[in-house]
């Protein structure tokens, strides 16, 4: 598996997948292997199928760590192995909508005045400002913040996409004082060094903790701040063109999805039955 696994590895750095995506292919690919226990040159159509089953039936994995499965072996399979008609046999299960997590502004302002560690409170503060996945922020260099133009930089955006979205004064005020204190050089937020970004599951745990700490009862995550972003943004009216923009979302339906969970816009509409000239109810006798 070794020689395979450096293919892999290739492949996947030569088509300009994220580091974070070879991390979770490899992995995906390596388990797959582990579980049957022979070279995945024998393995095939059947394997896959029933290794799939193992996961969703037995180890109950999430539909999207499925998804994330298949992905991996696709890619091992057609660009490695070269058996497309393998994989091809193989069905996406179908995943269940959930409207998104989201905090209302009260909560997060509990949220930011749960903290007083600097470097926490700029983390969660650029999370929610500009709306940013927890993998652009980790990305995100000194020299990305534009206090001039007011922008952020985000060149690490899925799909390898660079966009702009909004700087906050608010935020820019914050990053001062924390430059000035930390001293930033290749990463905004480094790491236990200044050499390394900090790592996804310590800026989780912050956002977790910090959470605990303001008495908050949903299940926050770094994503729920960048889902909060978008539905304050609808709530003040702004363009859900716009909003498409700043989150960098390729398709406009995975945008229209805030105009569900903003419950106060959807309060504020009138029903079609409401406008229809009906007689008032006769009282009951």
């Amino acid at each position: 598996m070794s020689k395979l696994r450096e293919r892999l590895e290739e492949e996947l750095r030569l088509r300009g997948y994220s580091e974070v995506t070879n991390q979770i292919y490899v992995r995906a690919v390596r388990k797959f292997v582990e579980f049957h226990g022979r070279s995945p040159r024998r393995l095939g159509a059947e394997e896959i199928r029933a290794y799939l089953v193992h996961v969703t039936t037995e180890k109950q994995w999430s539909c999207s760590g499925i998804h994330q499965a298949i992905c991996a072996l696709k890619f091992f399979y057609t660009q490695v192995l070269d058996r497309p008609w393998e994989i091809s046999k193989v069905h996406y299960p179908k995943r269940k909508k959930k409207l998104p997590v989201f905090l209302t502004e009260q909560e997060v302002v509990r949220l930011l005045s749960a903290t007083t560690n600097l470097k926490h409170k700029a983390l969660l503060m650029t999370l929610y400002s500009a709306g940013l996945r927890l993998s652009e922020a980790l990305a995100l260099q000194p020299t990305d913040i534009d206090s001039s133009a007011m922008t952020i930089h985000v060149r690490a955006g899925k799909g390898g996409k660079e966009r702009y979205t909004v700087l906050s004064a608010r935020l820019l005020e914050t990053l001062r004082c924390y430059f000035r204190r930390y001293r930033p050089q290749r990463w905004l937020f480094c790491g236990e060094s200044q050499g390394e970004p900090m790592s996804p599951r310590t800026a989780q745990r912050i956002v977790g903790r910090t959470a605990q700490q303001a008495g908050l009862l949903k299940q926050v995550t770094p994503h729920a701040l960048r889902h909060s972003f978008a539905t304050h943004l609808l709530e003040h009216g702004t363009s859900l063109v716009y909003i498409q923009a700043l989150l960098g979302h390729r398709n406009f339906k995975s945008t229209v999805i805030y105009t569900h969970v903003n419950q106060e816009a959807l309060s504020k509409v009138p029903s079609p039955l409401d406008s229809l000239s009906l007689p008032p109810p006769e009282p009951h006798p």
